[in-house]
């Protein structure tokens, strides 16, 4: 992996420190800006208009382009409960060998100052991250060919191997759902990494045609992933093997739009040596339910190739909206 300088001054960046998430939204909202459009004031012979709000392309919320990172997360019963998943603009849901799950988290709108537990890679996000361009990518390790692939593809890939210095062991839990990382850190070290941009994703109003649905669940064998929709936090609450998904913060994991992707899954060529590891097929096309604001949508969704993001349709040939927030995608095997 070739290693770069951090990017200059008058490219955006963040503080490591840990920004809350409900102190951001309270604050956008008093101020008026919260989801705002352009803002214009018209006066005779006066043009007060001013710029479009930037949003982010992961969240449809109000961000600044930012560097874009991803970090590996266990999701062992061990591992839980989570540090700082519910600071991710997006949250992927993975199955891994012997039908166990592993989270993905992407950070650009927030960067808290630590994250995990981490783990390792897989030969698939090679392929998959690439949605994102550049990112950087964060994780425990990786099999020798995984780590090769890795270090081909344009992902700044950074693990505890070879930068044991942004990670460290936490002391109230045991090995290997131990290891969190320093988000800053990784950053600052894959200093040219992709700023957030579009990947597909379009936010908006709910359309009609949804099936109300108060809760989904996907099963990978040895682990369960669930959503029940909250009329009272207008999101959906997350569950992993029939418990409540859990935040150290004592706050419930979930997302305002859950995507239940449904995608081819072959054996890895990098297998573990006793359970079957799935490649997860994340090129191509197929379908998806789309789960937001208590309602189901079926949708089809695209990508084209590793370089592309995923586009999700209506069968009217609308793009889907997705709830402006937190999305967590959820992929199911076909």
């Amino acid at each position: 992996m070739s290693r770069t300088t951090p990017p200059t001054s008058a490219e955006p960046r963040r503080t490591g420190g840990r920004v809350s998430r409900r102190r951001l939204v309270l604050a956008l909202a008093a101020t008026g800006t919260l989801l705002a459009g352009t803002a214009a004031t018209s006066y005779a012979g006066e043009d007060t208009a001013t710029p479009a709000e930037q949003t982010s392309p992961f969240t449809g919320l109000p961000a600044e382009p930012a560097p874009v990172l991803a970090v590996k997360i266990d999701n062992a019963s061990g591992a839980r409960p989570h540090t700082n998943v519910e600071d991710a603009d997006m949250v992927y849901v993975e199955k891994v060998e012997g039908g166990m799950s592993r989270l993905i988290g992407i950070y650009s709108s927030q960067l808290p100052d630590t994250i995990g537990p981490v783990r390792s890679a897989r030969e698939y996000n090679a392929e998959q991250l690439q949605t994102f361009d550049r990112p950087a990518l964060a994780y425990s390790g990786a099999q020798k060919g995984v780590d090769e692939i890795l270090d081909k593809s344009p992902i700044f890939n950074l693990s505890n191997d070879n930068f044991p210095s942004a990670f460290r062991r936490a002391d109230d839990r045991p090995a290997p759902h131990n290891l969190y990382v320093d988000p800053q850190a990784i950053l600052d070290e894959a200093g040219e990494a992709s700023l957030s941009a579009d990947i597909g994703l379009r936010f908006g109003d709910r359309p009609e045609g949804g099936e109300p649905t108060e809760e989904r669940t996907v099963n990978y064998g040895t682990a369960e992933i669930g959503v029940k929709w909250s009329a009272e936090e207008e999101r959906w609450l997350a569950s992993f093997d029939g418990e409540p998904a859990m935040s150290t913060d004592g706050e419930q994991l979930g997302g305002k739009t859950v995507v239940v992707q449904k995608v081819d899954m072959p054996p890895s060529d990098f297998q573990d040596p006793t359970n079957t590891t799935p490649f997860i097929e994340t090129v191509g096309e197929g379908e998806a339910t789309v789960l937001r604001d208590g309602e189901a949508f079926e949708t089809t969704w695209k990508r084209d190739n590793e370089k592309d993001g995923t586009t999700y349709t209506l069968p009217n040939g609308e793009p889907m909206p997705f709830d402006p927030g937190q999305t967590w995608v959820v992929y199911e095997e076909r």
